[in-house]
């Protein structure tokens, strides 16, 4: 300061310091009620829509109509999801998924609530054959996000779940032949195939898809799981991801489907989205919180999807450093990631890491529940 120029006094430097937090207070406040008034302006009632992972069609088919005729969204969401989980003849969810290295079936699930801005989630549960219903019991019956393991078993007890066992016999075989299969410096073989093109005993059904069961083993390891976004006839939106994780996983192992933000992940001001495919790695890009950021900033549900996909891709050429299996000969990613993506104007998305020539699930008032193909960032692997 000049000698010649007068001090401020301590009654304008108070002044000063007492009107900056006031008029960060204004500016904070008007940039909120712009977000509010943007999201009511995205929001379209009378738009009922869902949208999903493949296997979620027969739920979407079995419940659309009562979305439309007005019923909570999350509540539809629940019953989507809770038909694989309780289907012994999809391998990838709940009854009859396929187990950890020890031959137990342990499940994850979530939900989200956009209205409340709510949550709820179970980690490596056992025994209980809706983990979605259990999350929804956290998210309305707790304070807490996440409960796990035998804590998680319990808390569905107290709440009158049965204990039930998931490990089928068929599953159980399958599991044997894993174990018998993993190693040639230990006592266990395999069975002889029936016949050359047996396959070591034909196919079975996970996310929607017939895989031979060696392939189970090898190239095409399961990380099945199902996902559900719904928009009601009032504008509300809600969410679920429901899982029994990466198949022959080391016991404990949680992916993204219970993580809040990794997932999926809804907001009423934005959207909603989910993930099946590799866990890691949508946790590590806190994939659906990012996607449904980019809805909020006006991107449309494919490229928010895809642009997340495109962060997967370089996170996994970064990683690869220490894991080199991340990436493929090409230097992209080894692995398949799947995002479905809805609006709050309804309009959705589904996106792929690779065209493997896949679908997702949506229904809406012009053309109800059906399948329609995902859109791919990579072309298909050689």
């Amino acid at each position: 300061m000049s000698p010649t120029q007068p001090s401020p006094s301590r009654r304008a430097v108070l002044g000063a310091a007492l009107t900056a937090p006031a008029a960060l207070a204004c500016a904070s406040a008007s940039a909120t009620r712009a977000a509010v008034q943007d999201a009511a302006e995205r929001r379209v009632p009378g738009r009922p829509t869902l949208v999903g992972s493949a296997n979620a069609l027969p739920g979407m088919q079995a419940n659309y109509a009562a979305l439309v005729e007005g019923a909570e969204p999350l509540d539809i969401a629940l019953e989507v999801v809770k038909r694989v989980e309780a289907d012994a003849d999809d391998r990838s969810v709940g009854l009859g998924g396929l187990p950890n290295e020890d031959g137990v079936v342990q499940l994850d699930a979530a939900v989200m609530h956009g209205p409340t801005h709510n949550s709820g989630a179970v980690a490596a549960i056992e025994n209980i054959l809706h983990p979605c219903e259990v999350a929804r019991l956290v998210m309305e019956r707790t304070d807490h996000c996440l409960i796990v393991g035998q804590g998680a078993y319990r808390f569905a007890r107290s709440h009158g779940h049965p204990h039930t066992e998931l490990l089928t016999e068929s599953t159980r075989e399958i599991w044997m032949r894993w174990k018998e299969s993993m190693s040639e410096r230990d006592d266990r073989l395999p069975p002889p195939p029936a016949a050359k093109d047996d396959k070591q005993g034909g196919t079975v059904r996970v996310d929607g898809e017939e895989v031979a069961i060696t392939d189970l083993f090898h190239t095409k390891r399961p990380t099945g799981t199902i996902h559900c976004s719904a928009l009601g006839q009032n504008g509300d939106v809600a969410c679920t991801t429901t899982t029994s994780g990466l198949a022959w996983k080391i016991p404990g192992r949680v992916g993204d489907s219970p993580i809040i933000g990794a997932g999926l992940y809804c907001d009423q001001e934005a959207g909603s989205a989910g993930s099946t495919g590799r866990g890691e790695s949508a946790i590590l890009a806190n994939a659906s919180f990012a996607i449904v950021e980019l809805l909020r900033q006006g991107a449309q549900p494919v490229d928010a999807g895809l642009e997340v996909l495109r962060r997967i891709t370089r996170q996994a050429q970064r990683s690869s450093a220490w894991q080199a299996g991340l990436v493929d000969a090409s230097g992209l990613p080894s692995f398949q990631v799947r995002f479905y993506v809805l609006g709050l104007d309804g309009k959705v998305a589904g996106v792929t890491m690779y065209d493997d020539e896949r679908s997702f699930s949506v229904a809406d008032p012009e053309n109800g529940a059906r399948h329609e193909p995902l859109v791919a960032l990579h072309p298909a692997r050689k």
